[in-house]
């Protein structure tokens, strides 16, 4: 079952449409929006060379700081008595970047993520519990309002306060769970502290995660410790906000709606554009929205695409599980490492937990990496020959899976900081 015909077109149809609107938002940028017109002059190109999908790769990219360079409204591309919505960052590390929604970009928000909640088999019988965090933050609004446009009853519980938030859910009965991964486990960690049946007590079938790279492994221990169906979700406030893709019941790859946000793979290195089914950094151009078209924007997410039909019938691409942000890469002695492959390893240990901080350092001239991890409570033990080879597993697994080597540190259950919103998985104590 599908929530749009979009999302099953043929080939030919769904390229037909991309191109259509694909130059009607080139355009409306070069029209609209000095930045892009400027931008498209200094590369020489103009919106009519652009004559094939392919002839996107001519375009120039759109970055973070692009938008931040024109702070707040300037790569809007109406009046602002057109925006009904605007959201930022929290520009902790410069000016917060800024997007404006039309009531038509609304309209398509909605309908992204109602093709998500179709996905999970969400209904209006349904009760979601939305533990995303409300305000400028995409997340909380984002679920909130495509929910009520579907008629579902929205528990708007935000982040914290996780003794009350298990409350709610017991209680009002909730069905359907959305938070960030880290939350949703150290929900769980706490439900078993105070004394809930996870599996009696709670009547949550579905839960939408994202906003952070995850495992296999911790997607796995989520969906088993709730007894629900795990679904990932993408999004990223500077396309639209949670709903640019979601994975249906049937494939770990998340579906990314093409007939809105138009994907590459690029070399991160060298922008060029690489091959179906290339791991690279995704490129999102976006197709029809108003407010804040976006051309050639460098997500910073590392993930690999592919345009093979699904199972479930929807036609449109599929992109892997993000990896990890290219800016979030470690370079270990000259060896790339994403925390998601040290998590990968860690989820395949009994007698540890998923709960792990990763402390990038330097001894000499060489770079260290420490990985601190909590014991299980269930398995801790005092015998120090098991702890000794517990720790030896672990370094073993790690360097054969990474190729470099690790200093493993276990640590008490519960001794780390918990997040209850994304998770700080990395230190980095390097001189920069």
């Amino acid at each position: 079952m599908t929530f749009s015909k979009n999302e099953s077109l043929s080939r030919d149809e769904l390229q037909a449409w991309q191109l259509k609107h694909l130059k009607e938002t080139l355009l409306r940028v070069y029209h609209l929006v000095p930045f892009y017109k400027k931008k498209f002059d200094e590369h020489g190109v103009l919106p009519e060379d652009i004559k094939t999908l392919e002839d996107i790769a001519k375009l120039p990219f759109t970055k973070k700081h692009d938008l931040r360079d024109n702070y707040p409204f300037g790569m809007f591309s109406v009046d602002m008595d057109q925006i009904v919505r605007i959201h930022s960052s929290s520009g902790t590390t410069g000016k917060p970047t800024v997007v404006g929604y039309t009531e038509h970009d609304m309209d398509i928000w909605a309908e992204v993520m109602g093709r998500a909640f179709t996905m999970g088999g969400v209904t209006c019988q349904d009760i979601m519990q939305n533990s995303h965090g409300y305000g400028l933050f995409t997340g909380g609004l984002g679920f909130h309002n495509a929910a009520e446009r579907m008629k579902i009853a929205v528990i708007p519980s935000s982040t914290g306060f996780t003794s009350r938030q298990l409350l709610l859910l017991k209680d009002f009965g909730a069905t359907v769970l959305t938070a960030t991964p880290s939350f949703a486990l150290h929900m769980a960690e706490v439900a078993k502290a105070e004394g809930y049946d996870i599996q009696k007590d709670f009547k949550l079938r579905v839960g939408f995660f994202g906003a952070e790279p995850t495992s296999e492994g911790l997607k796995n221990e989520i969906a088993h410790i709730w007894g629900i169906d795990y679904h990932e979700i993408y999004g990223l406030s500077e396309i639209i906000g949670p709903g640019v893709a979601c994975n249906c019941k049937h494939s770990n790859l998340l579906h990314i709606h093409e007939d809105h946000f138009y994907p590459e793979i690029i070399d991160p290195k060298t922008g060029e554009v690489l091959p179906e089914g290339t791991r690279g950094e995704l490129v999102i151009t976006t197709l029809t929205k108003q407010g804040l078209p976006i051309i050639r924007y460098r997500t910073g997410d590392i993930t690999s695409l592919t345009r093979i039909p699904c199972r479930c019938g929807r036609t449109i691409g599929r992109i892997e599980s993000i990896v990890g942000r290219s800016d979030d890469m470690l370079l270990i002695n000259g060896v790339n490492v994403f925390p998601s492959q040290i998590e990968h390893v860690l989820s395949k240990q009994e007698g540890i937990t998923l709960n792990y901080q990763i402390i990038a350092d330097k001894k000499g001239y060489l770079d260290k990496l420490e990985i601190d991890v909590e014991l299980d409570e269930h398995l801790i033990s005092d015998d120090v020959s098991y702890l000794g080879n517990l720790k030896k597993e672990l370094q073993h697994s790690l360097l054969n899976n990474l190729y470099i080597n690790v200093e493993v540190k276990l640590v008490a259950p519960k001794s780390l900081q918990r997040s209850e919103g994304k998770a700080t998985r990395v230190v980095d104590k390097r001189p920069k």
